[in-house]
């Protein structure tokens, strides 16, 4: 997907509306100056999915003057499943509180009959206290009918008559729901659970990184630990990777708990698929390539 083509059509063509995953907003908002219209001749609205916007980005998205509207949902529940429907109190918010409500997956969208924060074993709802995990669950006719020929599958996927979504979630008081993780995704280091994505929005808080991605390495003393991928913007970093790798490891350090800071930092260019989406199985590859972590600490 070229930036300059998108600004283009936002400049050239009048476009005023259009979807795209977080990887290629992301884009938008580093692109030279050469690629870019700014500032925009109108607001322009983006239905942002595919995957989960850090607060940065929607900050920084919300100064251009993009209009966003998260949505959440699965190939297999038609999406959208969720909608972060904008509260107008949000208005009068500071800038990073607004962008943090914002980035949560949200509340049922009109289409589907059933959407929760469940116990995946014994199906009971968490507390809505924004701090207990469960697994989002989701029932209706928007779901589909089953997986082709695998009777297995669709007994995993359907058990106690809903949809398991396989994402880690937690509801909050007001009853948005926000994915932590993905359940296959989620890091155990010294029995503490790390959510991957709550990683990630700090390391791509860094001034150098342009996209990072994290995922579970083996660890020799914490048996995982968080390891980033990250993607540096044009003209950072210079040629001391090491130096720059413990500087971000140093502001995560920071802004996060001691167990969270990535023990790990590999940078090059992240696998994604057509559509922009980061291909976490060939990180978890990479990562298992890599060997595990020596005399980790935390």
């Amino acid at each position: 997907v070229s930036t300059k083509a998108i600004y283009t059509g936002i400049a050239k063509q009048g476009v005023t509306h259009f979807c795209a995953a977080p990887v290629v907003m992301n884009n938008l908002i580093n692109a030279p100056a050469s690629e870019t219209f700014l500032p925009l001749p109108r607001v322009v609205n983006v239905m942002v999915a595919g995957a989960a916007p850090t607060p940065s980005l929607l900050a920084a998205l919300s100064i251009r003057g993009f209009r966003v509207t998260h949505t959440y949902g699965l190939s297999e529940t038609y999406g959208p499943s969720t909608v972060c429907a904008w509260k107008p109190e949000w208005d009068d918010l500071p800038l990073e509180e607004r962008s943090r409500l914002h980035c949560r997956q949200g509340i049922r969208y009109t289409a589907l009959e059933g959407l929760d924060v469940v116990d995946p074993k014994t199906m009971v709802p968490v507390p809505a206290d924004g701090k207990s995990y469960g697994e989002i669950v989701m029932r209706g006719n928007a779901v589909m009918k089953g997986y082709l020929k695998n009777p297995k599958a669709n007994a995993e996927a359907f058990a106690h008559g809903w949809y398991h979504s396989g994402d880690l979630g937690v509801k909050h008081p007001d009853g948005y729901v926000e994915v932590k993780d993905r359940m296959k995704d989620i890091i155990i280091s010294g029995g503490e659970n790390i959510s991957t994505l709550e990683v990630e929005k700090v390391v791509y808080m860094h001034p150098a990184v342009l996209e990072a991605s994290v995922v579970a390495r083996a660890d020799e003393r914490w048996g995982e630990s968080p390891c980033a991928f990250v993607t540096l913007k044009e003209g950072a970093g210079g040629s001391d990777e090491a130096a720059l790798a413990n500087d971000i490891m140093r502001f995560c350090r920071e802004r996060m708990p001691a167990y969270w800071v990535p023990k790990s930092v590999v940078f090059g260019p992240l696998p994604k698929t057509a559509t922009g989406k980061i291909k976490k199985h060939e990180l978890r590859a990479k990562a298992k390539e890599l060997g595990p972590v020596k005399k980790s600490r935390m």
